[in-house]
């Protein structure tokens, strides 16, 4: 049985502003790889919006999603960091981060309009920005001797294989990458080969 072999990411930092009753909304969305790299973000944020009353927050990791954070940073519990991952849910994103800064405008906006705020800032950043789509491989290592290089190289063209890595010389190595929902046709037909050792290295 197939399962999701895609995962969805953005490609450049954006922005967005958003305004209700004197209150400022700005929010920053960038893609993301590590909870160092957010650390780093947040840092650099607090630093240039030192004046704002709240940086909320919310961030994914992961192709399968699997690290996510959420940070309401003062606001009323669930107002504000669950309507920023909300969105990133909807738009099926990993690998994100979306700060939201707000500058307070004097008139209290109740949970339903910070919610409202949070969600159509954070919104309107993801359509500022470009989203791609990725495929779950699995990366082999190839090791054969020379003779064998037609042969190999054949099934690496007619499946249309990515090659990361290549070492051909009197005995050859190749390290490509496996769409993850063809990996084991794919491992099958290359240990089929007579001669030509096939290892898995990992997933990415």
């Amino acid at each position: 049985m197939l399962f999701k072999d895609t995962y969805q990411e953005i490609t450049t930092p954006s922005e967005a502003l958003f305004k209700d009753k004197g209150s400022k909304f700005i929010a920053r969305a960038f893609p993301v790889y590590s909870d160092e790299e957010v650390k780093n973000i947040l840092l650099e944020l607090r630093k240039e919006y030192y004046d704002a009353r709240h940086h909320c927050y919310a961030y994914i990791l992961n192709p399968d999603q699997s690290a996510f954070r959420i940070n309401d940073d003062g606001e009323p519990s669930g107002s504000a960091g669950k309507p920023i991952h909300g969105q990133l849910l909807s738009h099926d994103l990993t690998n994100v981060l979306v700060v939201v800064i707000r500058y307070f405008g004097g008139t209290k906006l109740g949970i339903p309009g910070l919610i409202n705020a949070y969600k159509t800032a954070t919104k309107e950043a993801l359509s500022a920005t470009t989203i791609i789509t990725k495929t779950l491989n699995d990366v082999y290592a190839l090791k054969f001797d020379y003779p064998l290089m037609n042969v190999v190289m054949r099934v690496i063209k007619e499946e249309n294989l990515n090659q990361i890595s290549t070492q051909l010389e009197q005995n050859c190595y190749l390290e490509i990458e496996v769409r993850k929902n063809d990996s084991e046709r794919i491992q099958s037909l290359l240990k089929n080969i007579y001669g030509l050792d096939v290892k898995y290295l990992r997933m990415q």
